[in-house]
C-alpha cells in the first residue's frame, strides 16, 4: 500500500530534513510516526502527499511511484488520500455541511449523492446536528471532528492524519484517537503523526520513530497510551 525506500529530502539550504528513510505500510494497518518537534513528521507527510518531491530515494503508493508522478495526475492521487493537516484548513466563511460538500464538488459528484455522502460522514464522526453551524462556533474538538469528515467524505483508502490531536484535552483527543481506529477496524490504511507518546492507543500499535530526520521502529507497549 505505502513503500518508501531510502528517501531524503534535503532543502536548498542544505538542512536534511529526512536521510533514508525506508518502511512499508500494509493495506488496513493502522500505525504511528512519532518523534520530537522538527524531527521530519510533516516533512514526510508532504512527501506522502506528493506536496514535495524526495531529493532522493522512493515512496510508491498503491502501485504509483510518487517521485515520477507527473503534476497533473497529482490531484488524481490525492482522491485516494484523506489528508488531515495540523492547521485543519477549514473554510470559516462556510458552514460545516459546505465544508464536507466542497471536496465532492470538485470531483462532480450530483448534488443529491453528495449530500447523502457528505451527511453520513458528519454522522461518523459525531457531528449529525451541526450541519448549518459555521467551523468558528465549534469546540477544537468539533473543528477536528469536521476536518476528519471532510477528510474521508471521497471514501479514501488511506488517511493520513498530521498531529490531528494537537492541542486537544485529554478526553476529546481519545474520542479523536477511536474515529480513527474505527476507520481502521473497515479495512482504511491510517497513518497518524504525533508528538505525544501518551496519546498512543491501549493495542500494542506499530509505531515509526523519527529522530533528526533518520527512522527506527518498535511496538508500543500495552501499558502505554489510553483505554479504549
Amino acid at each position: 500500500m505505502i513503500t518508501a525506500s531510502n528517501v531524503t529530502k534535503r532543502y536548498p539550504e542544505g538542512r536534511e530534513a529526512l536521510r533514508n528513510v525506508s518502511f512499508g505500510i500494509t493495506a488496513g494497518e493502522m500505525v504511528f510516526l512519532t518523534g520530537h518537534s522538527g524531527a521530519g513528521k510533516s516533512t514526510l507527510f508532504k512527501l506522502l502527499a506528493a506536496i514535495e518531491r524526495p531529493t532522493s530515494g522512493s515512496i510508491v503508493i498503491n502501485g504509483q511511484n510518487l517521485a515520477t508522478l507527473r503534476k497533473n495526475a497529482v490531484p488524481y492521487l490525492r482522491r485516494k488520500l484523506g489528508l488531515i493537516f495540523q492547521d485543519r484548513k477549514l473554510l470559516f466563511d462556510r458552514n460545516v455541511l459546505d465544508n464536507v460538500l466542497l471536496p465532492l464538488a470538485i470531483v462532480g459528484h450530483p448534488a443529491k449523492e453528495a449530500l447523502r455522502r457528505a451527511q453520513a460522514a458528519l454522522a461518523k464522526v459525531g457531528l449529525p446536528n451541526r450541519e448549518k453551524t459555521f467551523p468558528i462556533a465549534l469546540s477544537g474538538g468539533e473543528q477536528q471532528r469536521l476536518a476528519i469528515a471532510r477528510a474521508v467524505v471521497n471514501r479514501p483508502a488511506i488517511i493520513l492524519a498530521d498531529e490531528p490531536t494537537a492541542n486537544l484535552d485529554a478526553a476529546s483527543a481519545s474520542e479523536i484517537l477511536e474515529i480513527f481506529r474505527s476507520f481502521q477496524q473497515v479495512g482504511v490504511t491510517v497513518l497518524i503523526a504525533t508528538h505525544d507518546p501518551l496519546l498512543l492507543p491501549h493495542l500494542q500499535p506499530r509505531v515509526l520513530r523519527l529522530a533528526q530526520g533518520a527512522m527506527s521502529e518498535e511496538r508500543e507497549p500495552a501499558s502505554c497510551g489510553v483505554t479504549p
